[in-house]
């Protein structure tokens, strides 16, 4: 009887776990991922010829990080592991790649999907101008080329990396002008309860914020972002914003880097036609999955932060959870016994997920305050206005109605930064929920591909 195709989709902590998983009940896995080298964004390997230190590159969670490479090094051997690979397309219980300009199928009988996370974003009037970077970007910036994205950086948004790749910034001898949290302070207090869920974490939060205060770095809460000033053809020059009592204020910069938590890359699950579920909490739609990380679609096992942003830690639980569900259900092994544990660690991540999600809103309301002249959608220069007008002309409130008169979701990112902005507008200006204005449907490619790429064999 033939070895059953378990294909994996991500190196990240979930994508290792599983790898591992698969491995040791003595099979050989099919491991693709995006990157040079695993690890995934949170754990991001510097280039070879770099030697910083992993104290200095992953802070608290040094440990964890070196544990998790050397895990997945260990496995060479034991998996056939293709870098520098996209999958850009699932149908017919195959995995289409491309690298380089070679393209490929791949049949499965199992696909595990830890395809991790990227910013949530929030339109503001001049974040369209040179100089505006995601937190992940800015973090990329660091650990991959170890440049600061400016000489002197405002941090914008809200969520546990605003402060993350702030304090890694200063750690690193940047000079980081000014934390701008939109979040009010005492949002934290009455998340307390499920933040305890995980003390050890919520004290490495709390060390950041002391980190940033001991290097003199002006933290502000519960401030409402106005614009990102600057010109078109130098960039940015400071950011604009109103305190919690009102006044406006002014910060000199010449980079910013904004963003919301995070949001799961789901247009693979999408694409493989899994369901989706509308989560109130954090205002997106998830795949659904039960608790060991079997997904809607029969064959297809969702884990880590590509499923729901549950942190790296939990990544690391789902992902060797949804490999042994997999693997139970190819009846390879029963590990039931192993697997109970996992859904407990996974729970727990859960409650304190619920606690992030209370203590660093999501801020719905910016999309009905943005201007009309604010860009909506970068890819294509879609600005607020135009998506008003759309709307007014046509009716459109379904997101992708007002996305094939507006074109706004059509570009590089099909929608990733841009999407769930968008909603939150199209909504306010109906008068409707949220989730009645629906998702973007996943399209493929799920990335730009090269034009001329040839057909592996």
């Amino acid at each position: 009887m033939a070895e059953p195709r378990i294909i994996i989709v991500g190196a990240g902590p979930s994508g290792v776990r599983a790898a591992e998983a698969v491995v040791k009940a003595g099979l050989r896995p099919t491991v693709i991922d995006e990157a040079r080298r695993a690890g995934g964004q949170i754990y991001r390997r510097q280039p070879d010829n770099f030697t910083r230190p992993y104290e200095k590159l992953y802070g608290t969670e040094a440990a964890r990080a070196k544990a998790l490479h050397d895990s997945f090094d260990a496995l060479q051997g034991q998996m056939d592991y293709l870098p520098e690979t996209l999958v850009w397309n699932i149908a017919d219980q195959q995995v289409w790649t491309v690298s380089g300009n070679a393209h490929q199928t791949l049949p499965y009988d199992a696909l595990i999907l830890c395809t991790g996370a990227t910013d949530r974003l929030m339109p503001i009037k001049g974040w369209n101008l040179a100089g505006t970077y995601s937190l992940g970007g800015a973090q990329v910036a660091l650990k991959s080329q170890a440049v600061s994205i400016g000489r002197e950086v405002v941090f914008m948004g809200s969520g546990p990396l605003l402060y993350l790749v702030a304090s890694q910034y200063v750690q690193a001898g940047a000079k980081v002008a000014a934390v701008l949290d939109t979040s009010p302070s005492g949002a934290r207090i009455k998340a307390l309860p499920d933040l305890l869920a995980l003390p050890s974490v919520l004290w490495n939060g709390i060390q950041l914020t002391r980190a940033l205060a001991k290097a003199g770095v002006a933290v502000h809460h519960q401030i409402t972002p106005v614009e990102v000033v600057g010109k078109a053809d130098s960039g940015v020059t400071a950011v604009r914003y109103r305190t919690a009592s009102g006044a406006e204020q002014t910060i000199a910069c010449d980079a910013v880097a904004v963003g919301y938590h995070l949001r799961p890359e789901t247009q693979l699950a999408d694409l493989a036609r899994c369901a989706f579920v509308f989560d109130p909490a954090t205002h997106q739609w998830l795949p659904q999955r039960d608790e060991a990380g079997r997904a809607s679609v029969e064959g297809v096992y969702l884990a880590g932060d590509g499923a729901k942003i549950l942190g790296a830690r939990s990544a690391e639980a789902s992902g060797k959870l949804a490999a042994l569900a997999a693997l139970s259900d190819l009846a390879i092994v029963t590990g039931e016994g192993e697997m109970n544990p996992l859904r407990r660690e996974v729970a727990t991540y859960t409650k304190f997920a619920r606690g992030l999600a209370k203590a660093f809103p999501w801020p719905a309301s910016q999309a009905a305050g943005l201007p009309d002249e604010a860009i909506v959608c970068r890819c294509e220069a879609v600005s607020a206005g135009d998506l008003r007008s759309v709307m007014r002309e046509t009716g459109a409130v379904e997101a992708n109605r007002a996305k094939a008169f507006s074109r706004v979701g059509m570009g590089r990112c099909q929608g990733r930064y841009c999407g769930l902005a968008a909603a939150e507008l199209i909504a306010a200006e109906a008068g409707i929920a949220v989730e009645q204005v629906g998702r973007l449907r996943g399209q493929a490619p799920v990335k730009p591909l090269p034009i001329a790429i040839g057909v592996e064999e």
